[in-house]
C-alpha cells in the first residue's frame, strides 16, 4: 500500500526550533539580558507619556471620517460663522459656553427669585480672570451681537428689573417684546400656560457664550465660572451649572483616580497568576514558567508602548487595559493529572 508524507511542512519547522532551541539553550544569558536592554531603551519612550496623552472625547472615539464630521465640514465651509452677528441657532459644534441652571419648587417667576438669579448673573458678567498680566471680564471675552454681548431673551424681556415681572404677560414658547419675537423654550422649563401666557415655571436657564478665537483665555474664563458657581450660595433657588468644557475636564479626571487602583488590580492579577500555577508536584509545579510568562508580559507592555510613544503615536487611556488583556490571552491553563494504566 503506497505511504504518503503529511509532515512535508511540518518537519522543517520543527527543525528549525530544534535549532533555535539548541542556540537559547546554550546561550541563555544573551535571551535575557538583550530584551531587558532592548525593552529599557524603547520605554524611555514613557518620560514623553505627559506629552503624548490624548483624552480629546470627540476626537478619540468618534469615527475619523464619519458622516456626522464631513456634513458639519460641509456647513462650516459654506454657512461660516459671523463672529459679529453671533446666534446659537447656526453653531456647528456645542460652542464655547457656561450655564446654570435656577429651579424652585412652585414658580420662579416671581420678584425674589428673580432678584437671587439677576445677582448670580450680574457676579458671573463682573467676575475677573487674569491671563497673560490682563484682567479680564465676560464682557472682554464674549460672543457679541451688534457690538454687544449676547444676552439672555428672558432677562432682556424684563429689563434686568426683577420687578417688571408684574407688569408683563409672558407668552411662551415665543414673546414678542420691543426688540422683536424671541423664543423662550431653551430658557424656561416646567412651564405651565393658560391660553400661551406663562402661569408658572419651575426652571430659568442662562447661557453665556464666549468667542471661540483663544481656547486658553476660554477654558480660564470657564474654569473661573465653575469654581464660582460652586461656591456661591442661594437661599430660595437652587443651582445646577455647566460649560461646555465640563464634560472633557471630568473625563480628564479619570486618570489621576484609576491609575493607582490599576496599580493594585495588576499586582493582584499578576500574582494570581504565578499563583495558579503554583503546584505541591514538582513534575507538575510551574511556578516558574508563570513568573517569566509574566515578566515578558511586562517587557512587552514596556516595549510596545514606548516605541509608540517614541514615534509620536497619541497615548489614550482607554488602552491601559491592555496588560489584563496580554495576561489572560498569554497565560496558559493549569496542568491537569491524568492516570494512565
Amino acid at each position: 500500500m503506497a505511504k504518503y508524507r503529511t509532515d512535508c511542512i511540518e518537519k522543517p519547522i520543527r527543525m528549525c526550533f530544534r535549532i533555535i532551541g539548541h542556540f537559547i539553550g546554550t546561550h541563555p544569558w544573551w535571551f535575557f539580558i538583550i530584551p531587558v536592554i532592548i525593552s529599557t531603551a524603547l520605554g524611555s519612550g514613557f518620560y514623553s507619556l505627559e506629552d503624548r496623552t490624548s483624552n480629546n472625547i470627540e476626537k478619540e472615539f468618534t469615527p475619523l471620517e464619519g458622516p456626522a464630521k464631513m456634513e458639519r465640514t460641509f456647513i462650516q465651509e459654506y454657512f461660516p460663522q459671523n463672529q459679529s452677528m453671533f446666534s446659537s441657532l447656526r453653531l456647528n459644534t456645542d460652542g464655547t459656553y457656561a450655564c446654570f441652571i435656577a429651579t424652585s419648587k412652585t414658580n420662579i417667576l416671581t420678584v425674589p427669585l428673580l432678584e437671587e438669579i439677576l445677582v448670580l448673573d450680574s457676579k458671573v458678567r463682573n467676575m475677573t480672570v487674569e491671563f497673560e498680566d490682563e484682567l479680564l471680564q465676560y464682557v472682554d471675552i464674549c460672543a457679541t451681537v451688534n457690538g454687544s454681548c449676547s444676552s439672555n431673551a428672558i432677562l432682556n424681556i424684563i429689563d434686568y428689573n426683577a420687578s417688571n415681572i408684574d407688569l408683563i404677560n409672558l407668552t411662551f414658547p415665543t414673546h414678542i417684546s420691543t426688540s422683536g419675537r424671541v423664543s423662550l423654550r431653551s430658557t424656561l422649563g416646567s412651564v405651565k400656560i393658560n391660553n400661551s401666557i406663562v402661569q408658572s415655571a419651575k426652571a430659568i436657564q442662562l447661557f453665556y457664550y464666549l468667542r471661540e478665537f483663544n481656547e486658553t483665555r476660554s477654558d480660564i474664563w470657564l474654569a473661573e465660572f465653575i469654581k464660582l458657581l460652586s461656591e456661591e450660595s442661594t437661599n430660595v433657588t437652587e443651582v445646577s451649572y455647566s460649560t461646555s468644557m465640563s464634560r472633557q475636564w471630568e473625563f480628564e479626571k479619570l486618570p489621576k483616580s484609576i491609575v493607582p487602583l490599576f496599580s493594585i488590580t495588576y499586582t493582584i492579577t499578576m500574582s494570581f497568576t504565578i499563583v495558579s500555577c503554583l503546584r505541591l508536584d514538582n513534575v507538575r509545579n510551574k511556578v516558574w514558567v508563570a513568573t517569566i510568562g509574566v515578566f515578558s508580559t511586562g517587557l512587552a507592555v514596556l516595549s510596545s508602548f514606548g516605541m509608540l510613544l517614541l514615534i509620536g503615536v497619541p497615548f489614550v487611556m482607554t488602552v491601559s487595559t491592555c496588560p489584563f488583556l496580554i495576561l489572560g490571552k498569554g497565560k496558559a491553563p493549569p496542568p491537569f493529572s491524568s492516570n494512565l494504566h
